[in-house]
């Protein structure tokens, strides 16, 4: 096995990584929006809860994500196209990182 399949399968691990957190950051909302709502908070306050969860789950997993990108990139044959559409691929997962922030 080569480096740059290694590395290519670390990246893959990471982007399914990234992929569980979203998913399982989405079902960990849910049910604590709904607890919320079964402890007679309100729906303001359960909505809150399921918004500020999801949004940081959101987040973890486009950081995950951008580090797979990355990994993916460096073992690549360098090229400036490579390069370009890594640069396009962070700006627009850190552009919806920081309006994801934002709104949190």
């Amino acid at each position: 096995m080569d480096v740059e399949s290694v590395f290519t399968t670390v990246a893959v691990v990471f982007e399914v990584i990234g992929a569980i957190a979203m998913c399982l950051g989405f079902l960990v909302a849910v049910l604590l929006g709904i607890r919320r709502l079964t402890r007679g908070d309100g729906g303001q306050v359960a909505f809150q809860v399921l918004r500020t969860t999801l949004g940081s789950a959101i987040l973890l997993g486009l950081e995950i994500l951008v580090a797979a990108d990355l990994i993916r990139t460096i073992t690549s044959k360098p090229s400036i196209e490579e390069a370009l559409i890594l640069a396009l691929i962070v700006l627009i997962r850190t552009v919806l990182s920081i309006s994801i922030q934002i709104e949190i």
